[in-house]
């Protein structure tokens, strides 16, 4: 019995693809493993870090810093340590914390808790009082994405509300203070920028009296202190998260271990709000010049 002979050319093919395959078995395989997915449209890109290249924005204080204002403070230990913003309280004679309507707690500003001209410029002011309160957490993981949603309680227009936002970027942000009689004085430090997406339902206007409540992101964890807003532009600008260890780190104080927070969405977020202040960790602070 005979096979049938085969051709020459299909035996070279043999040949040649057994060297080849033979070949290939011995290469280096050093191939990264496969690209992640794009983010999603709620997280965004990685936030890049501050940037002598942000834009700035110009936000002007009140022209008469000593009168009777009123802001957000927030508790981040339940010894009673607070944070707000600096230009509320900066100049007080009296701060309290309002319990209630007629009922407030007498609070003093931490030793080192107001950030001077000698370090790092900073809108925060670390509070302390005798009672405490139900501390919220701060975010020690400081990676931000843009378009990460924000939420902030507090007491915009002296009255209880809230709003959420989207962050958009780094700006520097510029505060002006022109009081009468005396020079323009003008501070900047960088600043997280974030696009205001909702608010409290009837509230219209401005959202005086936000300032200095708590930033907070969607696993209830505080992000930054709520400094200003550009209305014209529906902007919202709070400091960063770093900005709020620094001033603990002045203050020789630190922040509550082994707090969570509650996650936090649009749909929840004015509950959770009404729960924050109705626990006294967030409150409204009364700055008075007598």
């Amino acid at each position: 019995m005979h096979f049938p002979r085969l051709p020459d050319w299909l035996i070279y093919a043999a040949v040649i693809g057994a060297l080849v395959l033979a070949a290939l078995g011995r290469r280096e395989n050093a191939d990264a493993p496969q690209a992640p997915p794009p983010p999603s449209a709620e997280e965004g890109v990685l936030l890049a870090p501050a940037s002598a290249f942000d834009p700035s924005v110009v936000v002007k204080a009140p022209e008469a810093p000593l009168q009777p204002t009123a802001g957000t403070a927030f508790s981040i230990a339940d010894s009673g340590v607070w944070l707000t913003a600096r230009h509320v309280v900066a100049g007080c004679r009296k701060i309290a914390l309002m319990e209630t309507a007629s009922l407030a707690a007498e609070a003093e500003l931490a030793p080192g808790g107001l950030a001077t001209g000698a370090g790092p410029p900073s809108d925060i002011a670390v509070l302390v009082t005798r009672g405490g309160a139900p501390a919220l957490p701060l975010r020690r993981d400081l990676a931000l994405h843009v378009g990460e949603r924000g939420f902030h309680p507090g007491f915009p227009q002296g009255r209880a509300g809230e709003a959420t936002s989207r962050l958009i970027g780094r700006q520097t942000l510029v505060l002006r203070n022109s009081a009468p009689g005396h020079l323009a004085l003008a501070r900047s430090e960088p600043v997280l920028a974030w696009a205001e997406a909702g608010r409290t339902d009837g509230l219209h206007g401005n959202l005086a009296g936000l300032s200095g409540a708590p930033a907070l992101d969607g696993r209830g964890e505080v992000v930054g202190v709520t400094l200003a807003e550009a209305p014209r532009r529906g902007r919202i600008y709070t400091t960063s998260p770093d900005a709020m260890l620094e001033a603990l780190a002045r203050a020789h104080l630190k922040p509550a271990a082994a707090v969570t927070g509650e996650p936090v969405t649009v749909d929840n977020y004015g509950r959770v709000a009404d729960t924050l202040r109705r626990d006294l960790s967030v409150a409204q602070v009364v700055c008075r010049d007598s």
